[in-house]
């Protein structure tokens, strides 16, 4: 199979990579062995060294194993980005847990579905979280509650005894005394990089339904030092701007794993939403790797004094999640004189499978996600079979291969076989390539909405809307957004006791109140019906060509 991208290739970037036979764990052991003192994060006025950070982290690994956590066990993470997301992750990886981390958006029942589902056995969680945590406890395998005061790092020599809380109890361990307390020194874990997991990142895939994609140690410790390659990261001469959430696959290969594997300091920003916060953090401490959506590009240029501020330190930017707008794109350069590119991936790639090159601005193409990655190799193929390539320029389905690759999904057979055939990973994006080999995502097979990059999957909002007392039925599509490119609409359908009495506003906040406020509609129309097919299917299709009435 011809792979015309290849012409294209960026110079100084290896077309074939080596990737360490080791554990995810171990990618933050050996940056401190060779950076002790280097600084490896800045966190709200205080920093962290990697070897301050690789000891915080070896304790945490020994406290999981004193509290009888074992290998293969599923360590919950809830937690905004902070240090203590990053001891928790490479902590409970080093005690050979399997890392689940969960959206700080979520609400009870989406967080009580991923824990149910991967029947976590810990979870570390923020003490403004807690409470979630505890109002689902009960009908989960959790046997440890795991608290962190946000502020409150890194710990002190000595703090008050930890609450050693029954399961059902509302008290918790809290992490900070925790650490301090711990005199236990980590047992060795045997981790097979190749088999064993490091991560179920749970995604919708091609269903609705959350589903937690089995990463392991190989796939993410691969997907870092081809992100960083593809970059040129610079080992201890970047700082990197770490401001996509942890929690989300893109934040935690691109803004964590990436900065760790090459030694270079993190500035955490726990909010994205926080402009005025990012602007400070740039202002401070001069990043020169910005990784980010294009909402966030947006509201950065849009800002009023933004001429005033120095974004000259930062080098390079990758947009993904969505399509980037050429005028973003045009405008958020001049701002910084630096590059700032499309790429894409998804969770059951570790995500990052394309990148524009970055060697030279005329390899860039606007509105295309760029080419496959080191030992990435990508194909698009016909929608009926999906075993047949099609010619250039022709819409047909996305397929790609490489060691960042998913081994399936977490007790889904099914759904496994269906995304995994032979060595393809098949994507359900709708995707066309270019005869240069650049590629372009133009659709969606399924009718996933994308909102900055986070899935919002029809069926979950209409079960929420399904639970209001005033509605008969309705249904979500997505429509075209100029921040974050897509946004949830509803079609509603009243009850004829309440017409008149509900106003849109009030079915978006009765969402807010059970899903996270992202996936709750932001418009809302009510109708009289709603177009079906003779068997009762709502046709959503005919709604997305004639939106409004």
């Amino acid at each position: 199979m011809t792979q015309p991208w290849l012409n294209a290739w960026p110079r100084n970037v290896s077309r074939k990579l080596e990737y360490p036979d080791i554990s995810l764990g171990e990618v933050l052991e050996q940056s401190a062995k060779g950076a002790a003192e280097r600084t490896a994060l800045y966190y709200n006025d205080t920093s962290l060294t990697f070897g301050k950070l690789n000891e915080l982290t070896n304790k945490f690994a020994a406290t999981l194993q004193t509290l009888n956590v074992r290998k293969g066990d599923r360590a919950a993470i809830y937690l905004p980005n902070s240090p203590q997301f990053i001891v928790a992750c490479y902590g409970a990886l080093r005690a050979g847990c399997i890392v689940v981390a969960i959206n700080p958006l979520y609400k009870e029942r989406e967080i009580e579905r991923i824990l149910e589902d991967s029947e976590a056995k810990v979870i570390v969680a923020s003490n403004q979280l807690h409470s979630r945590v505890q109002s689902v406890i009960e009908r989960t395998r959790l046997t440890h509650v795991i608290v962190t005061e946000g502020n409150a790092f890194p710990p002190r020599d000595s703090q008050p005894n930890s609450q050693r809380g029954a399961k059902h109890g509302s008290s918790a361990l809290d992490m900070e005394s925790l650490l301090a307390e711990c005199v236990n020194h980590v047992k060795s874990v045997q981790i097979d990089s190749k088999r064993d997991l490091a991560l179920l990142q749970y995604t919708g895939g091609t269903t609705g339904r959350p589903k937690g994609a089995m990463l392991t140690h190989y796939n993410l410790v691969a997907n870092a030092v081809q992100f960083a390659t593809w970059l040129r990261m610079r080992p201890g001469l970047e700082t990197h701007l770490s401001v996509l959430p942890f929690s989300h696959i893109y934040g935690m290969t691109t803004a964590m794993n990436a900065p760790i594997y090459t030694r270079s300091p993190m500035i955490l920003i726990p909010d994205a939403r926080e402009i005025r916060t990012i602007i400070q953090a740039i202002d401070k401490y001069a990043p020169t790797i910005f990784c980010g959506v294009p909402s966030m590009y947006i509201a950065l240029i849009n800002e009023p004094d933004i001429s005033q501020h120095e974004f000259r330190s930062i080098r390079v930017c990758v947009s993904g999640a969505t399509a980037l707008p050429a005028e973003i794109q045009r405008r958020f350069e001049a701002l910084t004189r630096g590059r700032l590119v499309e790429g894409y991936g998804l969770t059951e790639a570790s995500p990052v499978t394309h990148v524009n090159p970055l060697d030279d601005a005329s390899k860039s193409r606007i509105g295309s996600i760029g080419i496959p990655i080191s030992d990435t190799d990508a194909r698009i193929v016909d929608l009926e079979t999906g075993l047949h390539d099609v010619a250039p320029h022709t819409k047909g389905e996305l397929i790609v291969r490489g060691p960042q690759v998913m081994v399936g999904y977490w007790n889904d057979i099914a759904e496994s076989n269906i995304a995994l055939r032979g060595e393809w990973l098949h994507t359900g994006d709708i995707a066309t390539m270019d005869p240069e080999g650049y590629f372009r995502i133009v659709d969606r097979k399924k009718d996933m909405i994308n909102i900055s990059g986070l899935k919002v999957w029809p069926r979950e909002v209409e079960e929420v809307l399904n639970e209001h007392p005033a509605i008969k039925e309705a249904t979500v599509i997505a429509v075209p957004d100029p921040v974050s490119g897509e946004a949830v609409k509803a079609f509603v359908v009243l009850k004829d006791e309440y017409r008149d009495r509900v106003s849109p506003d009030e079915i978006s906040i009765f969402c807010k109140e059970k899903i996270a406020a992202y996936k709750a509609p932001r418009i809302v129309e009510f109708r009289d019906s709603l177009p079906k097919t003779s068997v009762g299917k709502i046709l959503r299709r005919e709604l997305r060509t004639r939106p409004s009435e």
